[in-house]
């Protein structure tokens, strides 16, 4: 296995283009939407789950990696891509044996697992806001502030979030270890931020005489490791921001399954599962820009991060998968489709290849895991 990783970090860009023409192939598969889909979907499933390992293990820092920590007992990122490649093959052989109405037993099992698999990655990141649904690291940067002995009056390296704003007010960008300004990234357990420990021997400078003073070796960097917070400290401030932030994640994470759930009970023709999904996410997402508007009423420092900004970005074009969803699509969507494909089927090419567009989104609309955002 190590030499295995060994040659995927030195040929990162064969792998690369070796997983996309792979996937390519996968187009070209015969039946790629008829009922017997097993086979084609589990080698794609595959091929995914494959993509998913080379990636982590580019990704992952090596041992002469700088200031690297220790990676976690569980690579939850991983784990949710290979549950969610998984799911893929499940609803398709779930659909082919037991029939489209008891599929979604089986898409609540699936559901509730990578519910469980976000909720101990949520967990363990220290409450931060989950990437992709978990399968990107947030890493969040922070910055160190320092004064001319690179710590605090207090004789301790002061530490301010990745804006680099620090509690009263001022903004003050230091060099770091690495003489640039002074950030370094947040691994998957631990957020290290290194300063230059010398208060002490600068104050053992200036009250020794002259004579007395000696060429001092330059001192080991000090990496300072910041706790990450639990759910108890969260639930114990005063602000409530931490707690509100917490809910709309969570809310976040349970929405597929609530989804499913729903679709179990009432049924895919049924409006009630698409009208709370989507109530859901709007609630998720209204808690998260409240809890943004309390920060900047109660002028709070620490701000989302841009990989946070952008992940929120992410969930409001997402939106765009209910019109995808049934009974939007059966009552509007495919209408307009069929309309637009009546209209430019006279047209050379054009009419051809909206022809196979409306096909394609016809056979992606039968599948959940295709339209589920999940």
């Amino acid at each position: 296995m190590e030499a295995y990783k060994l040659w995927v970090r030195r040929n990162r860009d064969l792998v690369r283009s070796l997983e996309s023409l792979a996937n390519g192939l996968t187009w070209i598969l015969p039946e790629r939407f008829a009922n017997s889909e097993i086979a084609p979907e589990a080698v794609y499933a595959l091929l995914g789950i494959v993509s998913s390992v080379n990636q982590h293990i580019i990704d992952a820092p090596t041992e002469n990696h700088s200031f690297a920590s220790k990676e976690q007992s569980i690579p939850w990122g991983l784990v949710v891509s290979v549950l969610k490649d998984v799911e893929a093959v499940v609803e398709v052989a779930a659909q082919h044996f037991v029939g489209d109405d008891r599929k979604w037993s089986f898409l609540a099992v699936t559901e509730a697992v990578k519910a469980g698999v976000r909720l101990a990655a949520f967990r363990e990141s220290g409450y931060k806001m989950l990437l992709q649904g978990g399968e990107v690291v947030n890493e969040e940067e922070v910055t160190v502030l320092e004064n001319n002995y690179g710590v605090n009056g207090n004789g301790v390296p002061a530490i301010y979030p990745m804006d680099g704003h620090a509690e009263n007010g001022h903004k003050t960008m230091a060099k770091g270890l690495d003489g640039k300004n002074g950030f370094v990234s947040k691994s998957l357990e631990k957020r290290a931020v290194a300063a230059l420990n010398k208060f002490g021997e600068n104050a053992k400078m200036m009250s020794d005489p002259m004579w007395m003073r000696r060429p001092q070796p330059t001192p080991e960097p000090t990496v300072m490791v910041a706790e990450k917070p639990t759910l108890t400290s969260i639930w114990s401030t005063k602000s409530g921001t931490g707690r509100l932030f917490v809910l709309g994640e969570v809310v976040h994470i349970f929405r597929p399954l609530v989804y499913v759930l729903l679709i179990r009970k009432f049924g895919i023709k049924s409006w009630t599962p698409w009208l709370v999904s989507l109530a859901v996410e709007l609630t998720s997402l209204g808690i998260h820009s409240h809890a943004t508007d309390l920060n900047h009423r109660l002028g709070k420092v620490h701000q989302l991060s841009s990989a946070e900004r952008d992940e929120l970005k992410r969930r409001k074009m997402m939106w765009a998968l209910y019109v995808m969803r049934d009974p939007f699509f059966a009552s509007y969507s495919k209408r307009h489709l069929l309309k637009a494909e009546q209209f430019l089927n006279p047209v050379p090419l054009i009419g051809f290849l909206t022809g196979k567009l409306v096909e394609l989104l016809e056979g992606i609309q039968t599948r959940y895991t295709y339209t589920s955002g999940s």
